[in-house]
């Protein structure tokens, strides 16, 4: 069994995908298909999605007995101890868009501080 879950991702891509998979939610997508053809797939999602975002999840003789994929996403694919699991962005290593560092604003510093003080 095959998933592809597509997010931001163009009109085409998900009409040229239910040649081959049930689309049964939007941007959900399912079936039974063979290896070498959920590996053109998937080249198929990586070439057309844009900036869009895509996971496919598919069965496989593993640990986990599955497997997958994913293209545009922040979260990594990582290996630990055999197992795959996805990693969360941390926002310490992320660089912010806009230059600024992660953590509290100043403002909300000396508002803290205002406060303490008062405790005291």
């Amino acid at each position: 069994m095959v998933v592809i879950i597509l997010t931001d991702c163009p009109l085409t891509l998900r009409g040229d995908l239910t040649k081959w998979l049930l689309e049964i939610n939007a941007g959900v997508f399912v079936g039974r298909i063979g290896k070498r053809v959920r590996e053109h797939l998937w080249e198929r999602v990586v070439k057309f999605a844009g900036n869009g975002r895509a996971t496919m999840v598919y069965g496989t003789n593993n640990e986990q007995r599955l497997d997958f994929r994913t293209h545009g996403n922040v979260w990594e694919p990582i290996d630990f101890d055999g197992i795959k699991l996805m990693m969360r962005p941390n926002p310490a290593r992320a660089e912010s868009p806009s230059g600024l560092k992660p953590g509290f604003s100043d403002a909300s510093k000396r508002r803290t501080a205002k406060r303490m003080r008062g405790r005291s």
